[in-house]
């Protein structure tokens, strides 16, 4: 268990990055910034850089519920989906994961 919450904050602590600004189709949009979608098939979106262009990132089940603040329930989530190898960015595994951390909160 030790292993797996020194694994964790490594993770945390890379995984730092200043939010940024870009031009996603036109708008001015937040870089790495999850917000609920208001449409479509998601829960999620974030906007990413993949090299030289802005990917929106859509994730999350629209009729589940985030239970990250049990631990029982976020222990496995982050199991079952392998959480500690999601290192890409432009993945949907990667953001589910990020927002599986302990202590995170969601914005509106």
């Amino acid at each position: 268990m030790k292993l797996i919450m020194e694994s964790w904050r490594n993770f945390l602590n890379e995984e730092e990055e200043v939010i940024e600004e870009a031009e996603y189709q036109g708008k001015k949009v937040k870089l790495n910034d999850p917000i609920r979608t208001s449409d479509g098939p998601k829960k999620f979106k974030v906007y990413v850089k993949d090299g030289d262009k802005v990917k929106k990132v859509t994730f999350g089940d629209p009729n589940m519920e985030i239970k990250r603040d049990d631990p029982k329930a976020r222990k496995s989530f982050r199991a079952r989906h392998k959480c500690d190898q999601k290192k890409d960015k432009t993945k949907a595994g990667y953001w589910s994961c990020w927002q599986w951390r302990s202590g995170a909160k969601v914005d509106s």
